[in-house]
């Protein structure tokens, strides 16, 4: 029986095909599957035949989707495109939900949401890029799970407008925890992702199930710093102690930069460096990504914080003779050793910035002598400024006779 197993099905066509040569093939196959299932079990010749029947699969997938000179970049709906090299490495498409296989597939990557399709595919996208929301409207949904019921939707999928229902005909409606909407299984494949609303509300990490546009949206948001807890939830201090620590380790920093800003010996050792994967942390004190709330509740944040607040105040304090020459002297009992504003047993002076010990000075409760020296000293420069202002009067008139 001649089922076209003797000719070089896995060599690269040469020309165009017709409708005629994929027939062959089918019927190649089918025949080759008939011959492995009355073969021996086990035996060379049947190893042989499922070898040649994976040639056959490989080369008739060829003929569907044949490799042509693709574009490296390819710009739809906001996406870029790269082409992908990589031939071994299995993946799912997101347009038509089967496999990729890279070794006779051409298949593209979005390098904004890593949105990946066939080749073939690109042209039915509808989607557009979910890095240009994050770029346009950089904000979480804040409710928990705000659902409208399917009725609102017309029992249709939220993103693609397939007919959905509960009851899984024509297709499954699964809900979205982020949105709160209902989608199809083409565009929810019961992926998983920590949901921001709950972990500011409810101080909750469990992963719940959202669709594929929110977990790409979710994963581009996650190190961006756009939560303000203290205008969101500031009752979340009261019970989460890490947030209440990392708080006062972020506004110990804040008080370190100007040393590090004004001293050559940081400035060469990059000291500031240790924290640019959280810049904002060197900017304020009050916001969060959702990288950085995941972190304290693991308390990797903690640890890592303590360290870099310790090798801060080690070069203001002990290795650096510039950084401590900025330090302070208590004014009101003028004892003990040089105060910085980021001791923990220090007052600082919310008008002038001096120090003092806490005990001191009673929480902002007694006179700043600083404060009470510029201010003596701006009312004599007031003074001997009227008194000027008289004095060339005096002589302005004196000379106009």
């Amino acid at each position: 029986m001649d089922l076209g197993l003797a000719e070089d099905h896995f060599s690269r066509p040469v020309g165009s095909f017709v409708a005629s040569d994929i027939e062959q093939l089918k019927l190649a196959i089918e025949e080759c599957k008939k011959l492995i299932l009355e073969l021996p079990e086990h035996s060379e010749r049947q190893k042989d035949t499922v070898v040649k029947l994976i040639h056959l699969r490989l080369k008739l997938q060829e003929l569907k989707d044949p490799e042509e000179d693709e574009p490296n970049l390819r710009v739809l709906l906001e996406h870029r495109f790269s082409k992908e090299k990589s031939k071994s490495v299995k993946q799912t498409c997101d347009k038509c939900s089967a496999i990729i296989w890279g070794l006779i597939q051409t298949w593209y990557t979005c390098t904004g949401c890593y949105y990946r399709c066939h080749s073939k595919c690109m042209n039915m996208i509808t989607k557009p890029c979910v890095r240009s929301k994050v770029s346009h409207q950089s904000e979480y949904e804040l409710s928990i799970c705000p659902e409208i019921g399917l009725d609102r939707q017309d029992y249709r999928c939220a993103e693609c407008r397939t007919p959905i229902s509960l009851r899984g005909v024509p297709s499954e409606a699964r809900q979205c925890d982020y949105t709160g909407q209902y989608y199809c299984s083409t565009c929810h494949w019961n992926d998983t992702a920590i949901v921001p609303a709950r972990v500011i509300h409810n101080w909750e990490f469990e992963p719940r199930k959202v669709c594929r546009s929110s977990m790409r949206y979710l994963a581009l948001m996650i190190p961006r710093p756009v939560l303000k807890l203290k205008e969101i939830n500031p009752l979340l201090f009261n019970f989460v102690e890490e947030l209440v620590e990392i708080r006062k380790l972020r506004q110990d920093i804040l008080l370190m930069k100007p040393y590090f800003i004004t001293c050559k010996e940081a400035m060469e050792a990059r000291l500031l460096l240790q924290l640019q994967d959280r810049q904002h942390f060197v900017e304020n004190d009050d916001m969060y990504s959702l990288q950085d709330l995941i972190d304290i509740s693991s308390g990797r944040l903690s640890c890592s914080l303590t360290e870099i607040h310790t090798t801060f105040a080690k070069h203001i304090k002990l290795d650096c003779e510039r950084c401590q020459a900025k330090g302070f002297v208590c004014e009101l009992c003028k004892e003990g050793d040089i105060l910085f504003p980021f001791d923990s047993h220090t007052s600082v002076c919310h008008e002038c910035s001096a120090v003092f010990h806490r005990d001191c000075y009673y929480d902002n409760s007694t006179t700043c002598p600083r404060c009470a020296r510029m201010t003596e000293l701006l009312n004599f420069r007031d003074h001997n400024s009227s008194f000027q202002r008289q004095n060339n009067i005096y002589i302005n008139q004196k000379f106009a006779f």
